[in-house]
């Protein structure tokens, strides 16, 4: 373990938090997008949700396994983003004859994008990232005062 490793795990973090972020922005951005893409039929289909998944970082890899030989933990890598995926909940039909999206009964498939979850999912990543930054500044602070150590 190096004397960086807290900073390195706490930038990963920042960086996994930052991308989902961005994801929620851009489902709140997509919420009533009902031309997201084509199907094979030529016909539009509305944005779907995407979500975000994080895992450990390096708890298999090279570097983890040298570092338990080395009598360390190993594993001590951070996080990182696995995958984003469409959530497969089926789209809400609202009334809407008027609409060029509307079917043969008048109905619009919307966006399966819920705001309030959105939000919800928005404030933990801001608070995750908050909390983050809080951890790396702890961790500045302390090496400053090792380095004081020696004058």
């Amino acid at each position: 373990m190096t004397i960086f490793s807290s900073l390195n795990t706490s930038a990963s973090a920042l960086t996994a938090q930052r991308l989902r972020m961005d994801v929620v922005s851009s489902n709140i951005a997509n919420a009533e997008t009902t031309r997201a893409t084509i199907d094979g039929d030529g016909n539009y289909v509305p944005y779907r949700r995407k979500m975000v998944s994080l895992e450990s970082k390096d708890t298999n890899g090279f570097s983890s396994f040298l570092e338990r030989a080395q009598g360390g933990k190993g594993g001590s890598g951070g996080v990182r983003v696995s995958e984003i995926t469409e959530d497969d909940t089926a789209f809400e039909m609202v009334y809407n004859p008027a609409s060029p999206d509307a079917n043969e009964e008048g109905y619009v498939a919307m966006p399966n994008v819920d705001p309030l979850r959105e939000m919800t999912d928005l404030i933990s990543a801001t608070r995750s990232y908050e909390a983050n930054v809080t951890a790396m500044n702890a961790t500045k602070g302390m090496l400053q005062k090792a380095l004081e150590i020696g004058k």
